[in-house]
């Protein structure tokens, strides 16, 4: 992931999260039969292949907040419902082939009631910008990415692995999490939890396949939370903490066979002479520190500055 990706996905996930919705004087509204007809496309054959039958259903920006008529369009594979005023999903639980669907920018403030214990197929579930304090009545069996960036989320207890097998991606951008307690996923790939309220890193070492960790824009004063667990770490992004402790950058020994990418501007230890050199000399395998590709010449100087270390220990008595 290059330093451009990762600042346009952080654009990105504040641009989704911040997204008002569109005319003041919008015209609230239920779905009806035009709306389905006029948003329908994508014609695919059907699952006993002896039909067809459109499969993509696009009803952004509507005004709707009722969706009660879509519940008889059962071949719907794909849905974009995102900047509307619904609440309720519940009679999405018919249509059990959706694979894809964006909620965002909608007023959904539960999990509870809504369809997606019977979506078994769901891979991909959009629901930023909404009203969501909580997750804890959310299923996805086969979901692999789940966006909850800019709601009111507090705690993530319920992310555990009997719920979530899939998941490779998960966005919480935007919330207002205090801990990364409480996330039980092996098979996470990237985590961005970027602006929100944390101080301590916890629970990582169940980590053990996330490659990305996105941290921006916290509170995080110290990196005690990394673990020898996360061995396949290539990119992890501190940036604007408030880490000024030297001591805290040792904690990066513990992801150092495996990282690439390291942000860490904006915190107070980055202003030390040594920064940089005391970083790469931690981490071998770094390839770029702060936006910046590692140097031959800080590998060099870095080296150097081990040795002397080293024969300053052999040398005491």
């Amino acid at each position: 992931m290059s330093h451009e990706e990762e600042d346009s996905m952080l654009s990105d996930a504040e641009n989704e999260s911040a997204k008002e919705k569109t005319g003041g004087q919008e015209q609230v509204q239920s779905l009806t039969q035009n709306h389905i007809e006029e948003g329908l496309s994508l014609l695919c054959k059907t699952g006993n292949g002896l039909a067809h039958a459109f499969v993509k259903l696009e009803l952004k920006e509507r005004g709707l907040n009722d969706i009660s008529a879509i519940s008889n369009f059962i071949h719907i594979r794909f849905l974009n419902l995102s900047n509307n005023h619904l609440r309720d999903l519940s009679p999405l639980a018919s249509l059990t082939q959706l694979l894809w669907l964006k909620a965002n920018g909608n007023q959904i403030q539960s999990f509870e009631r809504q369809p997606f214990g019977q979506l078994t197929f769901l891979q991909w579930l959009n629901v930023a910008a909404n009203l969501l304090t909580d997750m804890d009545e959310l299923l996805g069996p086969s979901l692999e990415m789940l966006n909850l960036t800019g709601n009111r989320i507090k705690n993530i207890r319920c992310l555990q692995s009997s719920r979530f097998t899939n998941l490779v991606t998960l966005e919480l951008r935007g919330n207002q999490l205090d801990s990364t307690e409480g996330i039980n996923l092996p098979n996470l790939h990237h985590l961005f939890m970027a602006q929100n309220f944390i101080k301590h890193l916890d629970g990582l070492d169940k980590l053990e396949n996330l490659k990305t960790l996105h941290l921006r824009e916290n509170q995080i004063e110290h990196l005690n939370g990394l673990n020898f667990n996360m061995r396949c770490l290539q990119y992890l992004n501190v940036r604007g903490n408030k880490v000024e402790d030297e001591n805290a950058i040792q904690n990066l020994r513990l992801v150092s066979k495996s990282l690439k990418i390291l942000v860490f501007m904006e915190n107070p230890v980055t202003n030390t002479s040594e920064y940089r050199i005391d970083v790469v000399m931690l981490l071998p395998t770094l390839e770029r520190l702060d936006k910046e590709p590692i140097t031959a010449h800080e590998r060099f100087k870095a080296k150097k500055k081990f040795q002397e270390l080293y024969e300053e220990e052999t040398v005491e008595p």
